[in-house]
């Protein structure tokens, strides 16, 4: 940042009488600017006709960055939203999807790129989906069929792992928990991450 946004003169970066954190700070009217994590927000879009295997939808990126590696249906949360109202907006921009959205499935810490990921759970409506702009493709992928390697990021990947592995305890009378996550490394995804 180099100019408030209240009055246009240049900031400072220093630390303000009685806090802890470098701020920017105007000189000359003396506002602080506080700059805070991101909430990024999205959904896995769930089909499972009764007796088969559970799909996910995922989209393929028509944008930077991680142009053309796939992804679960999120974006950054706008004003006057909620979180489970971004969920929707996300898939419904990103992938024409017209979802049911059930509980926070995972957050996602990604400090180092001062973000915070949250995933819900969400049911698919119908089979009516299609690519939005930020969109190349969208299909539906049953575990075995997720390309693991050509993911976008690792809270996707992280998310997918996690929603996977409630699904094997489906069976034994377990219901899909809420999963946070610490993401560690740098967000292009590697064969090696936390």
């Amino acid at each position: 940042m180099k100019f408030c946004s209240e009055c246009a003169h240049p900031v400072a970066l220093l630390i303000p009488e009685g806090d802890n954190r470098p701020r920017y700070v105007c000189a000359q009217c003396e506002a602080i600017h506080y700059q805070n994590p991101k909430l990024v927000i999205g959904s896995i879009p769930v089909w499972q006709p009764e007796g088969e295997e559970v799909k996910v939808l995922l989209c393929k990126r028509a944008i930077e960055p991680r142009l053309g590696f796939w992804t679960l249906p999120a974006g950054f949360m706008e004003n006057n939203e909620t979180t489970a109202e971004a969920a929707v907006r996300e898939t419904e921009e990103e992938a024409g999807a017209d979802i049911e959205i059930g509980k926070l499935f995972s957050l996602l810490n990604v400090a180092q790129v001062h973000q915070v990921h949250l995933f819900y759970l969400a049911r698919l409506r119908n089979l009516d989906f299609a690519p939005g702009v930020e969109s190349l493709e969208v299909q539906l992928f049953a575990e075995s069929e997720i390309p693991w390697d050509e993911l976008a990021f690792p809270t996707i990947r992280k998310t997918l792992e996690l929603f996977f592995a409630d699904c094997v305890k489906l069976p034994d009378g377990e219901g899909f928990g809420f999963h946070t996550h610490d993401i560690v490394r740098p967000m292009r995804i590697s064969s090696n991450y936390d």
